[in-house]
């Protein structure tokens, strides 16, 4: 970390206005396609009026100076007095152009910043029903005998505990006992050891962060269904994934090429408040309150996002055909993304239990969206010589982001107790898991 070059803490997006401007038409229809609350058309009047001060800011100066000027040399008393009183009228007037100046910026700056990241051309155009499947894995696995949920696995295994957790700590939490501990910690070893083989660094990160890094990874801690629990009293908040910590890793740096790509698999726990989710969807461990996860996230030069976003979704896609899970992978459409992400792909496996499938895994790839808001910068090495009295640096760029989910364990909790439960009501270990677990190949009951 210290071979980067830390570079003085800016608070605002870097956000190409002139880009916005000229290219007016596909930005209004990003908009539009992924259904954003964005207001191109506010952010349009505010950059010109902010143009229009911004010349009035600097006809004052060059008047003020005018004044400054003439009152240096021999000047009749009376003219002096009239030269003061100008100036003294052109700094007023100065100070409040300043005011409005610095208002404009920040309303501007406030809104620009809704505006979503651009997508990727082959993105389906539309909502979640329009997302295509990209891949299909295996098939369902045909059961002769009635099939339990994780549900019902669980309390007869003695797996969870709902009722106390909700006493304790309230609804959509849960106590893992027994062999499910074994099962969260032996799947989060081996999808560790998994994605540290493919060159990524390990990582275990702080859970509470400040809103302002929560906010330029692109989430919305004060919105009104906000997925983030914020502490009372401070700027701080519980993760809800780890890819906001490690983007912020890297914070108002400028890194040398040559550490590109930096791959990080990193450990958390992660904290949602779930707002406006019911309903039997969402009953058991399939949408809790907090959970631990493997998150990877890279950082790349631009021309290598797109590839990179391949690798990490055939890492996930390795790690669940490892397991023996029946899957689909999914090219999110233009309406289910999130602000940051130009491309997402969802992985869904097949639940028996639940009778659906469920999203077990995501691959985004954020471009430029979250570096120019966390301020993430690489100097490109020069290939070409440097003319004489030329400066030897080329310019910094901004790097791309990219995030994946390796192993959100409750959730692959669900698809293992269903789909490798027996008619016995044991459930089998997959084999990749065993040696994780102490060689243990199969939950049995506990109780005759």
């Amino acid at each position: 970390m210290n071979d980067f070059l830390v570079v003085k803490p800016s608070w605002k997006a870097a956000i190409d206005f002139k880009w916005i401007i000229e290219n007016e038409g596909v930005v209004a229809a990003n908009i539009k396609n992924r259904n954003s609350n964005a207001n191109l058309e506010l952010v349009l009047k505010l950059y010109e009026r902010m143009l229009d001060v911004q010349k009035e800011v600097e006809r004052f100066r060059a008047e003020r100076n005018v004044v400054a000027n003439n009152m240096k040399g021999k000047v009749e008393p009376s003219e002096r007095q009239k030269l003061i009183e100008e100036g003294k009228n052109l700094k007023e007037g100065l100070i409040t152009l300043e005011e409005d100046l610095l208002k404009l910026t920040d309303e501007l700056q406030q809104e620009a910043q809704c505006i979503p990241n651009l997508t990727h051309p082959d993105v389906p155009i539309g909502g979640e029903d329009c997302s295509t499947i990209r891949k299909m894995v295996g098939s369902p696995r045909e059961f002769g005998f009635p099939i339990k949920d994780h549900l019902q696995l669980g309390k007869e295994l003695d797996l969870f505990d709902f009722d106390a957790a909700a006493e304790v700590s309230g609804s959509k939490f849960y106590y893992l006992k027994n062999e499910a501990v074994m099962l969260e910690l032996g799947l989060i070893n081996w999808t560790l050891s998994e994605v540290m083989k493919r060159g990524f660094i390990p990582l275990a990160t702080p859970e509470i962060v400040r809103s302002s890094v929560v906010e330029k990874c692109g989430f919305q801690p004060r919105a009104a269904n906000t997925q983030v629990y914020s502490i009372e009293g401070g700027d701080q908040c519980l993760i809800g994934t780890a890819e906001i910590p490690v983007g912020g890793i890297h914070m108002d740096s400028i890194l040398p090429e040559s550490s590109l790509p930096l791959k990080y698999v990193a450990f958390s726990h992660c904290f949602r408040t779930e707002a406006g989710a019911a309903g039997t969807a969402t009953r058991g461990l399939y949408r809790v309150h907090q959970f631990s996860k493997l998150e990877m996230f890279i950082l790349c030069r631009p021309e290598e996002s797109d590839s990179y976003h391949e690798e990490l979704i055939g890492i996930e896609e390795d790690l669940f055909s490892s397991l023996g899970l029946h899957y689909n992978t999914l090219d999110m459409a233009s309406g289910d993304l999130g602000a940051p992400a130009y491309r997402k792909f969802d992985v869904e496996a097949w639940m028996p239990g639940l009778g659906r499938y469920g999203e077990i895994s995501s691959a985004s790839n954020c471009t430029d969206f979250q570096s120019r808001r966390l301020g993430i910068r690489y100097r490109p090495e020069s290939t070409t010589t440097p003319k004489k009295g030329k400066g030897s640096s080329a310019p910094t760029q901004f790097v791309h982001t990219l995030n994946a989910t390796a192993c959100a364990v409750p959730r692959m909790i669900v698809c293992l107790l269903e789909n490798y439960q027996q008619e016995d009501g044991s459930v089998i270990i997959p084999e990749p898991l065993r040696p994780f677990m102490g060689g243990l190949q199969v939950i049995k009951y506990k109780f005759k």
